[in-house]
């Protein structure tokens, strides 16, 4: 069968990739900084205007301490990148600071840093989307009463890229990454240099002054530590490239530690530059625009976000101002892009912790396009849910971004200094090195903590708390997932005291009128030849049921029927009390209950039928001894899923005529009672061999076969022992072939999809 049409899944994500070419995704250096890096270069487009808006609380006087502020937030950055070079050599699987505390700290607090990781994906996500739309909304005000759309928007179409593997989505994501680096850096030193000329940029917002209330010196000091948790920001993201370590390319170590400490520089060169260029222009942006004394019509017209500014500043209308268009557009492209690290660290954290049995087993599956689909589109809800509810304001959800980073910071640097200080116990080579090692990550290890308690008791009453309600849920739910399944896989592992002892083999076909699907089935139970088969009907109304028998006769069907009465007209009920009574006659003896299901093709389809079916399925899987077959009766609808058949040959098309199928040569074989047998007597392998092809049902329901003349009698199906070659019958009436209309069409085409390769046979 071919599939001469694409389906929208197709045109969405690709065609699939199989298993070999997962080599050929893994990423080389130059592709792998946008991915991975794209969240921390992008902080430096709000992480200065976070810092700047919290010191302009206290007045324009506390910009003046600004650069002391950058240059914590700088030795932070340059000590967490030295931190975590020496944890991507030591724990390169790619569990980053979760296995890191996993391993060296104990289960419980690799899932603290585990739900703080989450977190922090779902936060990236919602922060880098919602501050691409306000650059977005920065040149274009008239989109602002759509911001929260516009953010879903985005959302979506990351998640669509990203579903179609990292590589594409890499290739899609590096241009505006490097453009935006590229240009801002070209902002950068044109303000510098003409600050240096004498002719310093000047922004819009130089002019407006704010009106401060006297702060006391507790106050004064927790504006300080505010305005450096907020700058902090700028380190979000950084532990994405230890996460990822598994998808670089070899040698994965040396390039992951190469990539960190470039996108490190970056990082550290924009952030210092764009403080210093917002600190010579004077930009002044609040957190409510109304407090900018002179700022005209403060509640109709968003504020310019902080780089908006200094590009007009630094750009003014030269070239009618394209410059500051690039800038913008670059800032929102990579704001908007800063979510794929989320994109790619949240389903990889997910797969491990699916690995490690924290998580659904799910999030472990690789889809079509070899990364982790499932991963991909919960983070989208989550994130979607997020920025809807907090109405995609930066401000907002910026408090409940930096507290997850902080934790797994925290507690995987901690983790580290426990790893070195284990290989110095245990001996090592060069003792020195690890000496060094485990230096950088304690002192990493003091500072993040530091700023960890900085920012919980900064931002606690400004969101943050939410962080510290959502963190414990999580845990409590992969602890949960994991104790059932540890035991799930107790319960279900062998051992000496279940015995499995079933005997006989007895099929059930559930008959409810007289269709094709029915016959089908039957004809299905007839080829598993089981020892014993019988037709059921469960009678819920007299005319129907005698109707049935009626048609059942005039078929002259050999298997037997057996009317089953409901007088509470319940199927399931009465279908069970039958099954179980069978089964206490016959001993320990494995019922096989066959019944047809429509596969449909459209949605709305699926609320039309199966419902009775699959009530009916779910209370007999709950019967012991009992499986059940689902016999498949393809609708034409379900041409829609599976695509158009295979072109039929010009004779065929001109007449109407359904594709011809390949002879099936069937091999006789002994059935199971039989086979290992020794001494069988050739009437004995003239018996065996016809009851393997097929048995008649007998008046007691037991197998019965017959061998007359070479022909194997078996109900529905009578066959030669080496069939030839079969034709499917001519449908007549249609010069369009294989989809030609009418009724005599229909029915060829429903023949050529559902036919089971044998033809009706009644008894003689």
């Amino acid at each position: 069968m071919t599939n001469d049409t694409r389906s929208p899944k197709r045109w969405l994500i690709g065609e699939p990739l199989p298993s070999e070419k997962l080599e050929g995704q893994l990423l080389p250096k130059h592709l792998a900084l946008p991915i991975f890096a794209s969240d921390p270069l992008s902080s430096v487009a709000y992480a200065p205007q976070e810092l700047l808006m919290i010191l302009l609380i206290g007045g324009l006087g506390f910009l003046t301490l600004a650069p002391w502020v950058a240059v914590a937030v700088v030795v932070l950055l340059l000590v967490v990148v030295a931190s975590y070079r020496q944890l991507i050599k030591a724990y390169p699987s790619g569990g980053g600071d979760y296995e890191v505390a996993h391993r060296n700290l104990g289960e419980k607090a690799g899932l603290v840093v585990a739900s703080a990781l989450l977190v922090d994906y779902v936060m990236t996500v919602a922060v880098s989307v919602a501050s691409g739309v306000d650059n977005i909304i920065s040149a274009v005000p008239e989109l602002a009463p759509i911001r929260v759309e516009l953010a879903i928007f985005f959302v979506i179409v990351l998640a669509a890229v990203n579903l179609r593997g990292v590589r594409e989505s890499s290739k899609a994501f590096a241009v505006p990454t490097y453009l935006f680096v590229s240009s801002v850096f070209v902002m950068i030193v044109i303000a510098l240099v003409r600050t240096a000329l004498g002719d310093p940029p000047v922004a819009e917002s130089a002019e407006y002054t704010v009106q401060a209330d006297q702060l006391t010196q507790a106050a004064f000091i927790l504006l300080l530590l505010r305005a450096f948790s907020s700058g902090c920001s700028a380190l979000t993201g950084v532990e994405a490239i230890a996460n990822g370590v598994p998808a670089f390319r070899r040698p994965k170590v040396q390039n992951a530690q190469k990539t960190l400490v470039l996108m490190g520089s970056i990082a550290i060169v924009l952030f210092a530059g764009l403080v210093a260029v917002a600190l010579i222009a004077k930009v002044h942006y609040a957190e409510d625009a109304c407090d900018l004394q002179g700022f005209v019509d403060c509640v109709g017209t968003p504020q310019r976000s902080l780089i908006a500014q200094i590009a007009a500043a630094v750009f003014g209308g030269s070239l009618f101002g394209i410059p500051f268009y690039v800038i913008q557009a670059c800032t929102a492209a990579v704001l908007l892009l800063a979510a794929n690290t989320a994109f790619n660290g949240f389903p990889l954290l997910g797969s491990i912790l699916a690995r490690d049995q924290y998580a659904p087993k799910a999030l472990n599956t690789r889809g079509d396009r070899l990364i982790y689909s499932n991963g991909v589109l919960v983070l989208a809800l989550v994130a979607c849910a997020i920025l809807l509810v907090y109405q995609a304001s930066v401000t907002g959800l910026i408090q409940l971004y930096i507290i997850g980073v902080f934790v797994s910071f925290t507690l995987g640097q901690t983790g580290m200094v426990v790893h070195w200080t284990r290989m110095l116990r245990e001996g090592c080579a060069d003792r020195g090195a690890v000496y060094r090692a485990r230096g950088i990550n304690a002192f990493g290890a003091l500072l993040t903590a530091s700023v960890l308690i900085v920012v919980t008791v900064t931002k606690f009453t400004h969101g943050a708390w939410l962080v510290f309600v959502i963190m414990p849920i999580l845990f409590v739910l992969m602890l949960g997932v994991n104790r059932y399944y540890r035991d799930v896989r107790v319960e279900i592992e062998p051992d000496t005291t279940t015995q499995f002892g079933s005997h006989g083999d007895h099929a059930i076909v559930l008959v409810g009128t007289m269709q094709k699907p029915v016959l089908k089935a039957l004809d299905y139970a007839i080829a598993a030849r089981h020892e014993s088969l019988e037709a059921v009907h469960v009678g819920i109304d007299d005319e129907a049921t005698a109707l049935l028998q009626q048609q059942w006769a005039e078929h002259d069907i050999e298997v037997p029927l057996r009317i089953v009465p409901s007088p509470y007209r319940d199927i399931s009920v009465p279908l069970i009390k039958y099954i179980k009574a069978h089964r206490e006659e016959h001993g320990s003896e494995v019922v096989t209950v066959y019944t047809p299901i429509y596969i449909v093709g459209h949605w709305w389809e699926a609320l039309l039928h199966n419902h009775k079916s699959r009530r009916i399925r779910q209370r007999l899987m709950l019967v012991h001894g009992v499986t059940i077959a689902l016999v498949p009766w393809l609708l034409d609808s379900s041409e829609v899923l599976y695509g158009r058949r295979s072109r039929p040959v010009p004779g065929q098309d001109r007449r109407g005529e359904p594709i011809r199928p390949r002879p099936v040569q069937r091999r006789p074989l002994e059935p199971a009672g039989v086979r290992g047998g020794a001494g069988a007597g050739a009437a004995g392998s003239a018996g065996a061999a016809g009851g393997a092809l097929g048995a008649d049902a007998g008046p007691d329901g037991r197998a019965q076969a017959a061998v007359e003349g070479g022909v194997v009698q078996r109900g529905l199906d009578a066959q030669p022992s080496k069939p030839g070659p079969k034709q499917t019958p001519r449908a007549p009436g249609s010069a369009k072939g294989n989809r030609g209309g009418g009724a005599a069409a229909r029915k060829a085409r429903s023949a050529a999809r559902n036919s089971t390769g044998g033809s009706p046979r009644k008894k003689k």
